[in-house]
């Protein structure tokens, strides 16, 4: 399947749509241009009445998503008509996520930080490998942390456990032993 940016992979198996961030390089961090990629992969899922399911990757092994590219926030975050159009992109991307009308499954290994635990936290089931590792950084970098995603955490891990996001069972381990 063909994407509007090589950052985004797309294909179909059977009945299984796989979306993978690409790019391994900086852990797949999100740019822009992958955030606005997601809609766009997840309508053309929709609309396949073949696919029954969509998982949702990252490449290299290392990550799942290690949040968003900071390396744009210079010139993508530099005013706050800019910080608003960057919020309505990664808002539209985890709205295609959250409302899309089959399950969606996170298959999370490495490392699942900031915007890569919100789109996480956007589907229906998170699978986390033995290495996974989760974190919500935005203070760190000045940010915060949008309600709903603060929600969705909240929803997901129980609320006496939504400060805590290295929470055990924020997601399904199918690797390894259960730790808790």
């Amino acid at each position: 399947m063909k994407t509007s940016t090589e950052r985004m992979i797309a294909k179909k198996d059977g009945p299984i749509g796989w979306m993978q961030f690409n790019n391994p390089a900086r852990h797949n961090a999100v740019s822009i241009d992958m955030w606005q990629a997601v809609p766009e992969i997840m309508a053309e899922f929709e609309k396949d009445d073949q696919i029954r399911v969509v998982v949702l990757s990252g490449a290299g092994g290392k990550a799942f998503i290690s949040g968003a590219d900071i390396s744009e926030f210079a010139e993508k975050r530099s005013s706050r008509e800019n910080i608003l159009e960057y919020n309505r992109i990664s808002a539209r991307a985890n709205a295609a996520i959250i409302d899309f009308p089959k399950p969606t499954i996170a298959m999370i290994q490495g490392y699942c930080i900031g915007g890569g635990l919100s789109v996480a936290l956007c589907c229906d089931l998170r699978l986390a490998a033995e290495n996974a590792s989760f974190a919500v950084p935005a203070a760190k970098l000045g940010l915060g942390y949008g309600y709903d995603g603060i929600k969705r955490l909240v929803d997901v891990v129980g609320q006496s456990r939504g400060p805590d996001p290295q929470y055990r069972n924020l997601c399904t381990r199918l690797c390894g032993q259960d730790r808790r």
